[in-house]
């Protein structure tokens, strides 16, 4: 059997926690934050989990078999 290769882009965006869930940056926290409010600009600040299934193929392309 070939190695699995790992996706590269996946891997630079998002890392485990030590239990072993997918933590990933918020999205429209890039630019044009002057139209967004204090509320929402802190609440992207913060990190998000990646959720359900989708973690499952997240993982996958992280190398983590």
């Amino acid at each position: 059997m070939p190695k699995m290769k790992t996706k590269r882009g996946v891997l630079k965006r998002m890392s485990l926690t030590k239990t072993g869930k997918v933590k990933r940056r918020k999205a429209f926290h890039g630019h044009l934050l002057s139209g967004k409010s204090a509320k929402r600009r802190r609440n992207l600040r913060q990190a998000a989990l990646v959720e359900g299934a989708f973690a499952k193929s997240v993982k996958r392309m992280m190398g983590e078999a």
